[in-house]
């Protein structure tokens, strides 16, 4: 099986049967792999967080500036590697520094007129129609909601973070991450309940 030996970091081709290598690797070790400037741990650690920071930022600034903000977070990954402790765990840091730059991208961009955010993205194929028009309509109301509310309901609702994730993620209390997510439930619902009526 062709391999990349490193000091403390081999980085193989996935195995037929069973997990990848790649998963027996802890956080601390691939930093620490960064860190000293391999390659192949660069590479694992984008490929590890790639989808789940794509996902995350595309919800919170829409499809059109995903690319880019997504690109300046593992900008900030990797000029912030050095600063990471093992405090909390990698993914909760990625998350943060993805949930700022999303936030910051979002209150620099200048409110201009949106054709819709979402009429780039081709449809699944054979998708039935009431689901199709659900799921448009639930990103509809995600992209009406303010940034910060957009950002609790994505963590928690979506990638299925916990309270205590999320106010790690966010800076700030658990019991405000909570009463964030009320909120933006409520604010949700509103919009839902908007777009059936028109």
């Amino acid at each position: 099986m062709p391999y990349t030996k490193t000091n403390s970091l081999t980085v193989s081709e996935p195995r037929k049967h069973g997990k990848s290598s790649e998963l027996e690797f802890n956080d601390i070790e691939l930093v620490e792999a960064c860190l000293r400037g391999e390659s192949p741990a660069m590479e694992l650690l984008y490929r590890r967080y790639k989808r789940r920071v794509f996902g995350l930022v595309t919800r919170i600034v829409g499809n059109s500036d995903a690319e880019e903000v997504a690109q300046e977070v593992f900008v900030r990954i990797y000029r912030g590697l050095s600063k990471f402790r093992g405090d909390s765990q990698l993914s909760t840091w990625i998350y943060r520094l993805a949930v700022n730059a999303s936030l910051t991208h979002v209150s620099k961009r200048k409110r201009r007129p949106e054709c819709d955010p979402w009429d780039d993205q081709q449809a699944a194929p054979d998708e039935p129609m009431r689901d199709s028009a659900l799921s448009r309509r639930l990103e509809d109301a995600l992209q009406m909601l303010p940034a910060g509310y957009r950002a609790v309901i994505v963590l928690h609702d979506i990638e299925g973070q916990s309270h205590e994730q999320c106010a790690a993620i966010l800076g700030c209390r658990i019991g405000t991450s909570k009463s964030q997510l009320h909120k933006a439930r409520a604010k949700m619902r509103e919009f839902l309940n908007q777009s059936l009526r028109e």
